[in-house]
C-alpha cells in the first residue's frame, strides 16, 4: 500500500473543506478551519460484505445443492 497523502475532501472533525496536506506527520492534512491536523488510513476493504460477491456466493452455493 502506498504511503502518499490521499486527497481527502472534508474535515472528520468539522467537515469544512479547507484542507491542505502537512509534512509531518507524513500523509497527514490541516484543516483551515478548525486548525486541527488529522491522517486517515485505511485498515482493509471488507470484500464479504461487497453485495455483487454476496450474491456470487449465493448463488454458487444453489448451484452445488443437489
Amino acid at each position: 500500500m502506498s504511503r502518499e497523502a490521499t486527497p481527502i475532501y472534508y474535515c472528520p472533525f468539522c467537515a469544512e473543506e479547507d484542507l491542505r496536506p502537512v509534512e509531518e506527520p507524513q500523509g497527514a492534512w490541516r484543516c483551515g478551519a478548525c486548525a486541527r491536523v488529522f491522517s486517515v488510513q485505511l485498515a482493509r476493504v471488507d470484500t464479504t460484505r461487497i453485495p455483487g460477491r454476496i450474491a456470487e456466493a449465493e448463488a454458487l452455493q444453489q448451484e452445488s445443492r443437489p
